[in-house]
């Protein structure tokens, strides 16, 4: 009986998912910037597509040539988002300037739309040609090469030490706090760093190297932001198990199944956190202190590094963990200590908060009985 080998399967499912994530992003960018200007939209998808190829260099082998791996998933994650916006805005530019084929009454609607985005795409498509044949007369190997060097560089240094890590975490509990949503506020800019560095650890994981990077996307959403921005699985535990006024114990008990699975809005905003300085020290140091110890902890080789695998931001903390780092129980263990460390922190400020609001419903329930009493 053949043996059945499963790595080289899930290999291919990874590569066709994982590793397309340029080819995905290029086209859903440039699709949904035209939907927005309201202008043919698969056509600008497709037409950047074919752009995002011009400008991707070929390999060469025995068989024939391709483009590898590595320039169509997270590796050429900029010069999509790149290609995808300005082909877009040209694509938008030509249409609403009318630079088009105009057809006669009667024509289908798909016949008209086909002719409609004839030239505005042959525009995009000479755009990004020149520029390919510019780079390549410039003695630069390829577009990805060059905005790795300009973009990738500086923002993977944020993105992927421990102190552009602090200042982020800081950054995504200030946006929170004042009611703006923290994670769609930096992700388009940070995320594909992460997801970068994801998609490493995977490369090194599968072949049994050293894991290259600590700081990655998992790492931010099962480690550090259990519960939500701001590490509020704490808060919600306090809440839960320690409130006696009655509307935070109803907080508590409806904010802690969806806590769980790292839904916090509930608590954001009915508890509330948004503009509650009471909370605003816990809310951004608890998740800078749990970044710190979870990123030495694995530094040392105390805690395994992520390695790769994306876990879903939903899975909760201690499975989600151990999942991130391919099984490893290091990863659940450092999960429970730093959600017990979360509960500590936010402990002293839900206590101070939970006796004035006791006062609030004393003195409330008093008042009736003062009126009663002198009528």
């Amino acid at each position: 009986m053949a043996k059945i080998e499963l790595a080289p399967v899930f290999n291919k499912i990874v590569n066709g998912s994982f590793g397309l994530m340029a080819i995905i992003a290029v086209f859903g960018i440039a699709r949904s910037l035209a939907d927005y200007y309201e202008v043919d939209g698969v056509s600008a998808g497709v037409v950047a597509l074919a752009s995002f190829v011009i400008v991707t260099p070929d390999v060469e082998a025995k068989t024939g040539s391709g483009i590898p791996y590595a320039f169509v998933g997270s590796g050429g994650l900029f010069v999509a988002i790149l290609i995808g916006l300005i082909s877009a805005e040209i694509f938008r530019f030509f249409v609403q300037k009318n630079f088009t084929i105009k057809m006669p009454e009667g024509v289908p609607v798909a016949v008209e739309k086909s002719f409609a985005a004839l030239i505005p795409g042959f525009m995009v498509i000479l755009v990004w040609s020149l520029v390919y044949l510019l780079l390549g007369l410039a003695g630069v190997d390829n577009i990805h090469t060059l905005l790795t060097g300009i973009l990738g560089k500086p923002l993977g240094a944020l993105g992927s030490s421990l102190w552009g890590t602090l200042i982020i975490i800081a950054l995504n509990s200030l946006f929170w706090f004042v009611g703006i949503h923290g994670a769609n506020t930096i992700n388009p800019v940070i995320q594909p760093i992460w997801l970068q560095n994801t998609d490493a650890n995977r490369i090194a994981f599968q072949t049994g190297h050293a894991l290259p990077h600590i700081v990655t996307n998992e790492f931010m959403l099962n480690f550090v932001w259990m519960g939500g921005g701001g590490t509020t699985i704490g808060l919600v535990i306090c809440l839960w198990l320690f409130a006696r006024s009655k509307n935070n114990k109803a907080m508590g008990s409806l904010s802690v199944a969806p806590g769980v699975f790292n839904i916090n809005e509930p608590v954001l905003f009915g508890l509330p956190v948004v503009l509650n300085f009471k909370l605003l020290i816990p809310f951004v140091l608890t998740p800078m202190i749990t970044a710190v110890i979870t990123y030495f902890s694995m530094a040392t080789g105390l805690v395994a590094k992520p390695a790769g695998i994306v876990v879903p931001w939903t899975m909760p903390p201690v499975i989600s963990g151990y999942l991130a780092t391919g099984g490893k129980i290091s990863g659940a263990v450092i999960q429970l200590i730093t959600l017990a460390l979360s509960v500590g922190i936010y402990y002293p400020f839900v206590r101070s908060m939970d006796k004035a609001e006791l006062r609030n419903e004393g003195d409330e329930q008093q008042e009736p009985t003062a009126k009663d009493s002198i009528s």
